[in-house]
């Protein structure tokens, strides 16, 4: 898939502004400008590149303040978070290091190493924990999905917002028995990623490369498969 950098804006003959390929589109409004500006400007921080300090204890709530003004239909709250502190960070290294053995028997010392220390890099980490139990109304999984992702891009803009860096990190350890026994899991609840925040200590030059809309929209009987230029 082709993408492009937003690049400047450009006219043409008619003398009326256009939009270049991958340039967000303006619209009048200092909050929608705010909101723009913040969106794209976010970047997915890696763990590795955040130290202290970490939001405080009232920047977290505020945080998971903004992951309940989620789009949550049936007032599900499909979705909760587990905050792992910094005392019981060697609980989630040792699932992650044994996680990893459980699946290769042969893994080395080295491999079971950086395993656990994946769990000890971020100042804050939580564990996004996916609620699809069977429950009143019976809201579809994939819909319950919808929120809990939108929950986490709240959490994500809302630390952007404060200075902090943000990224999400998941991988073969989040299924496992040994998760599943860490975080008390119940019936019909999954552990889908970790939410990492703290200081970024060096950050990439850009946000990165993003698709058009014109590659991941269709309008419902349009010509050429649909597909909007």
């Amino acid at each position: 898939m082709n993408v492009e950098r937003a690049p400047v804006p450009d006219t043409e003959g008619d003398g009326r502004r256009r939009l270049r390929h991958g340039e967000p589109a303006e619209v009048e409004g200092e909050a929608f400008a705010v909101a723009q500006a913040l969106i794209h400007s976010r970047q997915n921080v890696s763990p590795k590149r955040l130290v202290e300090p970490g939001p405080s204890a009232e920047q977290l709530h505020a945080l998971l303040s903004m992951a309940a003004a989620a789009p949550d239909h049936g007032r599900l709250t499909p979705w909760r978070f587990i905050v792992v502190p910094a005392a019981q960070r060697h609980r989630l290294a040792e699932v992650f290091a044994l996680a990893l053995i459980d699946r290769d028997p042969g893994a080395t010392q080295e491999q079971i190493g950086a395993a656990q220390e994946k769990a000890h890099r971020a100042p804050l980490l939580l564990i996004a924990v996916a609620r699809l139990g069977r429950r009143e109304p019976d809201t579809p999984t994939l819909e319950r999905m919808v929120s809990m992702g939108a929950a986490i891009q709240n959490m994500l803009l809302g630390a952007h917002a404060m200075g902090f860096g943000a990224g999400l990190t998941s991988g073969q350890a989040m299924a496992s028995p040994r998760m599943h026994s860490l975080c008390g899991l119940e019936e019909g609840e999954a552990a889908v990623c970790c939410v990492n925040v703290g200081t970024v200590v060096r950050r990439k030059a850009s946000a990165g490369l993003r698709p058009l809309p014109s590659l991941f929209v269709s309008e419902l009987g349009g010509g050429a498969n649909g597909r909007v230029q």
